[in-house]
């Protein structure tokens, strides 16, 4: 299949070694954070944050937290273009929602009038909230649904990326709580530019398994 589509998903790869000479250009980035912002979650809720670094001083931060473990990710850092922290919301609330119904007020998908009603659909964060408010399965779902649409944008764009959850989660949220603000880190993505003679993983055939082994059609 020749499709465009269909040849940036199979160019796409886990990059394995970054060229450090190249930065993606600024209008690139413009288009991707856009399309990230643009991700699909369950009832609009929105439960993330994404926190970018790009400066030497934030990358000096996420190397020192590669201390215990996952030292294979450690190169990343300072090789890749940015690293892109993705972020969830452990404890999505109501409020939080009408952050979402007062911006659709504002860009007129919903009217002043409507308000109320439009916090009908939050009875399915509800069903997914715990009893001590713990919403963190439901909201982390979420995030990894922007992470997958990130990756395809990546992937139309040209730029190659490396997602990341070998990282120590309790370090870089401890790292960076000032910026995560009460939101949860799982896992983070280097994007940039592989390198052309020491990425062994851009020279190899993509390996999926079998259209019939994955679908199913009634």
């Amino acid at each position: 299949m020749t499709h465009p589509i269909i040849k940036d998903l199979t160019n796409r790869h886990a990059v394995k070694k970054y060229d450090p000479t190249r930065k993606v250009p600024q209008a690139d980035l413009d288009i991707l954070y856009e399309a990230m912002r643009l991700s699909a979650s369950s009832i609009n809720s929105q439960p993330w944050k994404f926190i970018v670094l790009e400066s030497d001083e934030a990358k000096t931060r996420l190397s020192n937290t590669f201390v215990n473990m996952h030292h294979y990710n450690l190169k990343h850092v300072f090789d890749s273009s940015q690293i892109i922290l993705f972020a969830y919301n452990p404890k999505y609330t109501r409020e939080d929602y009408a952050k979402v119904v007062d911006k659709g007020i504002t860009d007129k998908r919903t009217t002043l009038e409507n308000r109320e009603a439009a916090f009908g659909v939050y009875l399915f964060a509800d069903l997914n909230t715990s009893e001590t408010g713990d919403t963190s399965a439901w909201t982390k779902a979420q995030t990894y649904l922007a992470l997958g649409n990130t990756l395809h944008v990546l992937a139309r764009l040209n730029i190659d990326s490396t997602p990341m959850e070998g990282i120590d989660i309790d370090l870089v949220n401890k790292e960076f709580s000032a910026e995560l603000a009460g939101y949860q880190c799982d896992t983070a993505l280097a994007i940039g530019y592989s390198h052309p003679e020491e990425d062994f993983n851009a020279k190899l055939p993509k390996s999926r398994l079998a259209m019939e082994d994955v679908f199913l059609r009634i």
